[in-house]
């Protein structure tokens, strides 16, 4: 699985109030609440997001409260994967639950605002189209992709079982 976009730029401790307000916690709308995104740190950062694109960050993004709005604001937005030195465990799991992916990279401050990078994720390699380097990371593990894929866990699970029952009237 490949992406490809343009780079937002944030740095450490990026909270989940401040990837998306408590405000507009009264809905689970995906665009609704990516109309809001990053709104309290960065006020145009929505208007400026193309679908593709990738937010780099520093250590802990997505520390805070446990709420799954964050990375389905990312995602509502049009964000495509997240970069960072390291990430909050439950924006981990959301991020996954939701189909948001991400991956850890140590050095994201040699990446800069709307750098253009390609992104690996098999292989763990994020290519940076503007600067013309490239960094290894852990790839993406296969299980995670085919959630990534279906948009999600609840999609996965639902194929899946989809598969099994299909599987069960084929054996009998």
């Amino acid at each position: 699985m490949v992406i490809k976009g343009k780079v937002h730029k944030f740095g450490d401790d990026i909270n989940t109030d401040d990837i998306i307000a408590a405000k507009y916690l009264v809905t689970t709308d995906e665009r609704e609440l990516g109309r809001h995104c990053m709104e309290n740190i960065a006020a145009d950062f929505s208007k400026q997001v193309y679908p593709g694109d990738i937010i780099v960050a520093g250590k802990n993004f997505g520390c805070g409260s446990s709420r799954e709005h964050a990375p389905l604001a990312i995602k509502g937005c049009g964000i495509s994967a997240v970069i960072a030195k390291s990430f909050a465990g439950i924006f981990f799991r959301n991020a996954i639950n939701i189909g948001l992916p991400f991956l850890e990279l140590e050095n994201t401050e040699d990446i800069h605002q709307a750098d253009k990078l390609e992104i690996d994720l098999s292989n763990g390699i994020i290519k940076n189209l503007t600067q013309d380097k490239i960094y290894k990371t852990q790839p993406f593990p296969e299980f995670l992709q085919k959630i990534i894929s279906v948009a999600g866990l609840i999609n996965y699970v639902k194929l899946k079982e989809g598969a099994d029952n299909e599987n069960r009237k084929r054996k009998a």
